[in-house]
């Protein structure tokens, strides 16, 4: 059976990076890889984080029991799935540890294009 999604990234009729523009995603290429049945299968390549240099801070937030990053991005950004903007602006490779622990400081990027 053919993937009719598949076919399309394969025929050059879909963009092949199908993420908004507010997507961690977006802009990210995709690669393609044979598989073991003969199919194309086409993934995401990998997405490098830029250096925390490169962030400039909208706000600083300091972390309380029970915060959580999509209500902070929400808070400060206007929408809870750019979570991943404080995520990469505070170099976590595990957002979830960055509100574990009340009385850390965040920093809260401006959003960049």
């Amino acid at each position: 059976m053919i993937d009719p999604v598949q076919a399309l990234l394969e025929a050059g009729l879909l963009p092949a990076t199908p993420f908004p523009p507010t997507s961690r995603y977006h802009g990210v290429a995709t690669g393609r890889l044979a598989g073991p049945d003969g199919r194309t299968l086409v993934y995401l390549r990998r997405r490098f984080v830029p250096p925390v240099e490169r962030f400039v801070d909208l706000t600083t937030h300091t972390v309380k029991q029970g915060d959580r990053l999509d209500v902070l991005a929400a808070r400060y950004l206007g929408d809870p799935e750019q979570f991943w903007r404080v995520a990469d602006a505070n170099a976590a490779t595990n957002p979830v540890g960055l509100t574990a622990e009340p009385g850390r400081t965040l920093r809260v990027p401006v959003p960049q294009p």
